[in-house]
């Protein structure tokens, strides 16, 4: 089993450097590399403005979905198993998750600005 580990993993890092040493690009002219800046002023900037609140709104999403859906199966397997160690950890889950949203709260990351 060890020697089946060994073989796979020899075989993948070889394959990647093979890959890395065939797919490199080199960069012979030092001006491929540098901005491109003619003499002209803008009519637009190319980077709109983005609020960073946002963002903050976007991944506090993401962290409350992702542990929303390891809640999910919780009444199923309560409904299968009267274990109550599983009762304490999912009560301990969402203490932590209730705790993550009143600090969110209090830092103000999401009260919106006007």
């Amino acid at each position: 089993m060890i020697l089946v580990f060994v073989l796979a993993l020899m075989i993948s890092t070889s394959m990647m450097l093979i890959n890395s040493f065939i797919a490199t690009k080199s960069f012979n002219d030092r001006e491929k590399p540098s901005s491109f800046e003619c003499g002209f002023n803008p009519l637009y900037f190319s980077r709109t403005p983005f609020s960073l609140q946002f963002f903050l709104i976007a991944v506090i999403f993401l962290i409350f979905d992702v542990e929303i859906t390891i809640i999910m199966p919780i009444p199923l397997i309560l409904e299968i198993s009267t274990n109550y160690s599983i009762m304490l950890m999912m009560s301990f889950f969402i203490f932590i998750l209730i705790v993550g949203l009143f600090y969110e709260w209090i830092n103000g990351a999401l009260h919106w600005p006007k």
